[in-house]
């Protein structure tokens, strides 16, 4: 399920069988690696949209959580464990948290929920076909990564 209408709706119906939130973590930045975060962010969103539509109905995409890259991790912790208290309130029992960023990866232990970290891999001068297979292995990975949480 994704943050739409349709699919909140559809959540309020079924919220008993859907106990798992994904938060795609994407930096912003406008200095020289804007171009960068911006294609990792592209690539986020193909693979968390494919693992939404293979797992739908047992997890909720929500939208990415944005943060500057000049921002300090201990902020961006911060505020994270507020969204992911926020959601486990509301029922989520698991939180996935997704990302690129390397930074992330300092401060696993200070986070409530299970930090996932995909390659940055630069899709812009590459195939479409080369595109999709990378995304489907990703995906595949993420998913073997989700399920052993959750058993």
């Amino acid at each position: 399920m994704k943050w739409t209408v349709h699919d909140v709706s559809m959540y309020e119906k079924e919220k008993q069988y859907i106990d798992t939130a994904v938060v795609p973590l994407l930096p912003l930045t406008f200095s020289e690696r804007a171009k960068v975060a911006a294609a990792d962010g592209e690539f986020m969103q193909l693979v968390t949209n494919e693992i939404e539509r293979q797992l739908k109905g047992r997890l909720f995409l929500l939208p990415s959580f944005t943060y500057f890259a000049s921002e300090t991790l201990d902020e961006c912790v911060e505020r994270l464990n507020r969204w992911t208290s926020e959601l486990n309130e509301a029922g989520m029992r698991h939180v996935f948290y997704v990302t690129t960023d390397q930074k992330w990866k300092e401060t696993k232990q200070g986070l409530l929920g299970a930090l996932f970290f995909l390659p940055s891999i630069p899709f812009e001068h590459m195939d479409d076909s080369y595109k999709q297979q990378i995304v489907q292995e990703q995906t595949t990975k993420l998913l073997n990564a989700f399920i052993s949480q959750w058993v």
